[in-house]
């Protein structure tokens, strides 16, 4: 559908707020719910089935179109893609399926990531985090492994703005577009964005530029260890890594708390 008839029905639709124009609004921005749904199925266990992430995401499309403001300056698709995505997670979470002992260890290394922060307040190695935790770096690798195969949430996790009403913002709009214009503007300067953009930037060079690849470029993990000349399963734990060095900056600030949970 062309863009200013794209803009012809959201005018339409807000004007008559009716079911029949919302139906279609649904099926012009249903592409977007695939795609999400893709994006998040590609590192989930093979018993999770993608028709299911795109059922639950499309409960995400339907709010957002009902509560969206076409007069805000925002895209469409940069609002719809936050809660699409976090719609699925929620879904995924109510089910449960992360074994006990994958979560129970991710909040250990993420744990610790923290304390040793704190006391060489710079990002601590490899050897580090695995001598704090008792085992060897190669125990420490096959922990990221299974915790990167259960994981759901990773930057796509969403954190409640807390100074702004109840906004939402996606740890994946912290990663500065250079070459485009923001189409979050009214959220470039909140206390949140900053913390997020500032834990980005503090990633040791190789998790960042991974979780810039992935996010950011698109690549998926097959291509990004070609770029860096390793196997996928090390961009897996490099990726895992970095979420859980995130989570553990993030944790405790008063000002940020996950959604809902």
């Amino acid at each position: 559908m062309a863009q200013d008839e794209t803009q012809a029905l959201w005018r339409e639709y807000k004007q008559k707020n009716d079911q029949a124009t919302r139906d279609r609004l649904i099926l012009t921005y249903a592409p977007l719910v695939k795609y999400v749904a893709g994006r998040l199925g590609s590192g989930l266990p093979a018993h999770v089935d993608e028709n299911d992430l795109v059922s639950y995401g499309l409960l995400g499309l339907i709010g957002a179109i009902e509560r969206f403001d076409p007069g805000r300056d925002i895209k469409f698709e940069t609002y719809a893609i936050a809660r699409i995505k976090g719609s699925i997670i929620d879904e995924l979470r109510a089910m449960d399926w992360v074994p006990r002992s994958v979560r129970s260890r991710a909040r250990d290394i993420e744990r610790s990531i923290a304390e040793l922060e704190r006391k060489l307040h710079r990002a601590p190695t490899d050897e580090e985090i695995a001598e704090k935790l008792g085992m060897t770096t190669d125990e420490l690798d096959d922990s990221l492994s299974e915790i990167g195969r259960s994981s759901i949430a990773a930057l796509d996790e969403l954190w409640t703005v807390s100074s702004s009403g109840g906004d939402q913002v996606a740890l994946i709009d912290t990663i500065e577009d250079t070459q485009g214009p923001e189409p979050q503007s009214e959220l470039a300067q909140t206390e949140l964005k900053e913390a997020l953009g500032d834990a980005i930037a503090r990633l040791p060079e190789r998790e960042k530029l991974v979780v810039t690849l992935y996010y950011y470029e698109e690549l998926t993990l097959r291509e990004i260890g070609e770029v860096l000349g390793v196997t996928e399963s090390r961009v897996s734990q490099l990726h895992t890594k970095a979420i859980l060095r995130l989570k553990a900056r993030l944790a405790g600030s008063p000002a940020r708390e996950p959604l809902g949970r």
